[in-house]
């Protein structure tokens, strides 16, 4: 059941309004009290697959791993608070230690930020002044888009993909005496259509246009592509062509944080000048350790990695073979129907047959593009999405 929402505060009432527009709209937010049972989870009654995790890697509900590293891990040393920002008293050494780890994994220097939000509102607007050009894919995540808006850099956009229409931004932009940096800010996996960007191309603009910078966020392919997992942009052979390699350890990793992967020369500039790092109280240094040991992991869990891309590929496949659109090159997998009201009945099929799956619609997606999201894991086995099917 949806909360009521009651006010007594005459100011309150253009917010009271806004809700009820929300609600009339079928776009109301509000939390879930869902209990959680391994792969599945119970909500109003239903026990249901869990397929709207982030859990990539299927190990956030992983007991072995959660027991080895609290026995590895002395309990004198298990803080649960920084309790200050790491500039103050809050550098524990684990942010070092697993800031070294990175560094020797990417063969670059690394920075750890609370969260993947902290993260892109901090970065840009640290690095950008009014002689700076942005240039956005139009569908890159809010979390960048706000920071790009904090920015004082000139904004320009491109439509999702179009990697010619970028070029033609870039080429104009070369001309322009007032423009003394152009940074091209995408991810490498889209969370909403699951698709892939090219890489290898951004660098080739990199290479050919001199003001050049590549943003590129990895949130949705860390610990999923890549040999050790480190991305796409290992799995693309360009890591050390990205100027800011950013991603989240909420997702496939099963823990918190942000992290950048840059040059230390960019590493020491975001120390001095970047606000949501400097002013914010540093994360428990125990979970900067469960980072650590979880980000060792991962990077030897190829056959995990394995059966959650065949897994993608064949439901991938069962999707397109019923005529359904599906733009996925990923683990994401849109089912798109267009109309609203459809993808909340088909969604609502998908969780009555026992799959938790959501409806995605606008604003979050275009207008008639309303879809069937399915997030796989890598625990996960085909047997399990057979009654799925015919759901779909």
């Amino acid at each position: 059941m949806k909360p009521k929402v009651e006010f007594v505060n005459p100011l309150y009432q253009s917010y009271a309004d806004t809700l009820d527009q929300l609600k009339a709209q079928g776009n109301y937010r509000f939390f879930k009290q869902i209990e959680r049972d391994g792969q599945f989870i119970h909500l109003n009654g239903k026990r249901m697959l869990n397929l709207s995790s982030n859990d990539y890697l299927g190990l956030a509900e992983n007991a072995e791993l959660k027991a080895e590293f609290l026995d590895s891990y002395p309990i004198a040393k298990q803080y649960f608070t920084s309790s200050s920002s790491r500039l103050l008293t809050g550098n524990f050494e684990e942010y070092e230690q697993l800031e070294e780890n990175l560094s020797q994994a990417f063969g670059r220097s690394s920075l750890l930020f609370n969260s993947g939000y902290h993260m892109n509102i901090g970065i840009l607007p640290a690095l950008c002044d009014a002689k700076t050009l942005i240039i956005s894919d139009e569908l890159i995540h809010a979390s960048i888009i706000d920071g790009i808006r904090l920015s004082k850099a000139q904004k320009q956009r491109y439509a999702h993909q179009n990697l010619a229409e970028l070029e033609q931004l870039l080429i104009t932009a070369m001309d322009d005496e007032a423009i003394d940096k152009i940074i091209i800010v995408t991810e490498s996996v889209f969370s909403m259509d699951g698709d892939m960007t090219d890489l290898k191309q951004l660098v080739a603009f990199k290479k050919k246009y001199p003001k050049v910078m590549l943003y590129v966020d990895e949130a949705h392919a860390i610990g999923v592509y890549g040999e050790r997992g480190l991305g796409c942009a290992e799995a693309q052979d360009c890591i050390a062509e990205i100027d800011f390699l950013v991603g989240t350890f909420g997702k496939a990793l099963a823990s918190i944080g942000g992290y950048l992967i840059c040059d230390q020369v960019i590493r020491e500039f975001l120390i001095n000048k970047m606000r949501s790092l400097i002013f914010s109280t540093a994360q428990a240094p125990i979970n900067m350790a469960w980072t650590n040991f979880i980000f060792q992991r991962m990077m030897r869990m190829s056959e995990r990695r394995k059966n959650l891309l065949n897994i993608s590929e064949k439901l991938k496949s069962e999707v397109v073979n019923r005529g359904l659109s599906c733009p996925t090159q990923s683990h994401i997998i849109p089912v798109i129907y267009g109309e609203n009201q459809t993808a909340v009945d088909k969604a609502m099929q998908m969780q009555d047959a026992g799959f938790y799956v959501l409806p995605i619609r606008p604003p979050t997606v275009a207008k008639g593009t309303a879809r069937v999201r399915i997030c796989l894991h890598a625990d996960l086995q085909w047997l399990q999405l057979e009654a799925l099917l015919g759901k779909l």
